[in-house]
């Protein structure tokens, strides 16, 4: 059966093209289009789509709006249309925090030359879409900043930034699912390094995302940055992040070499990197994510001697590269999406 998709979108222009992209891929079927939420609404009732594309900005309802109302009555799998600036960041990353499963950048529907690679990306976004596990706000139980200045720090030694090192790799489904994680870490952790597959324009955008649900300190990675305890580094959106080992220090180096499993950053090249540069002192962490990048990265953390965490398939959006990895053997541990953090604290311990 095809996956029957509804499009949301103001401009007739945008709404043509995109029924013409998906339109032209065999396992697709648009079954209408509706020029803003209140159409949406009733043409949802109507149809039944298996998945909607839906724009940020529209009249009468903006498209957040028009998402968290149907989060809230309808869950349903939804890929957002965003643009390209700071503030499409901003927008795209609480569509993804009210359960949106992807987005789409806006601004490459007018590139022509790159069309048709980004037709595929379209597609291949849309069709996962449909297999997702829509997370809302109401699965999730976030921590308030109040508790979480009472929670205890485990016992937690105090770290050098030359002893244990932690690395979180994510796709499809990790905006929400990184910012879980860290919310229930404590600031006395080791070093984490993060690997979340994101554009450019949005990860400026990420970091104060996560910033704003953590007492640890996030920071855009730069290159020659000294990886501290109690910080976080997160790949830019167009270079991989590996670690290396200078004298008693791990230090952040960016790599502006090609993509590796269509990414990059890659989590691959993020998790070989802690492999031959921190061996048994790191703990690599595979999360949702559509694919299998961070298989071969994890299985030499795991020959390295570190400790390898993925997440469950149960609280997944996707959860293809877990998976990928616990087919390779190369997982010591498969744990619950909110459980990932407490299992940091305790091999920190």
């Amino acid at each position: 059966m095809p996956v029957r998709v509804l499009i949301v979108d103001d401009s007739v222009l945008e709404r043509q093209m995109l029924h013409e992209i998906l339109a032209s891929d065999p396992e697709i079927e648009v079954v209408g289009d509706a020029p803003d939420p209140y159409v949406a609404k009733e043409k949802i009732k109507q149809l039944q789509p298996d998945v909607i594309t839906l724009d940020v900005e529209m009249p009468r309802m903006n498209g957040i709006a028009f998402l968290e109302n149907l989060m809230r009555f309808r869950p349903m799998p939804v890929v957002m249309i965003s643009s390209l600036t700071e503030k499409g960041g901003e927008v795209t990353l609480r569509a993804l925090e009210l359960g949106a499963i992807d987005y789409i950048p806006k601004g490459k529907l007018t590139h022509k030359d790159d069309l048709k690679v980004y037709a595929e990306d379209i597609q291949g976004k849309v069709k996962m879409a449909a297999q997702a596990r829509v997370r809302t706000l109401a699965d999730r139980k976030p921590i308030s900043r109040e508790v979480r200045k009472q929670r205890p720090t485990g016992g937690l030694q105090k770290f050098r930034s030359s002893e244990v090192i932690i690395g979180l790799g994510a796709s499809t489904g990790g905006t929400e699912a990184i910012a879980e994680v860290l919310s229930y870490l404590p600031t006395n952790m080791p070093g984490i390094v993060v690997t979340q597959h994101i554009m450019d324009n949005f990860s400026r955008s990420f970091v104060r995302h996560l910033n704003d649900r953590t007492f640890l300190t996030v920071v855009e990675a730069n290159d020659g940055q000294q990886i501290i305890p109690g910080h976080v580094y997160l790949a830019p959106g167009t270079k991989h992040l590996t670690v290396v080992r200078e004298g008693m220090q791990y230090i952040c180096r960016l790599d502006d070499g090609p993509q590796r499993n269509r990414h990059k950053p890659s989590v691959d090249v993020m998790f070989e990197s802690l492999a031959r540069n921190a061996g048994a002192k790191a703990i690599g962490v595979i999360m949702t994510g559509m694919g299998t990048d961070g298989t071969i990265g994890m299985d030499e953390m795991k020959k390295s001697g570190a400790a390898t965490i993925a997440q469950d398939e149960k609280s997944s959006v996707i959860w293809g590269m877990p998976g990928s990895a616990i087919n390779q053997g190369c997982v010591d541990e498969v744990i619950s999406l909110p459980d990932i953090a407490h299992r940091l604290i305790a091999l920190c311990s």
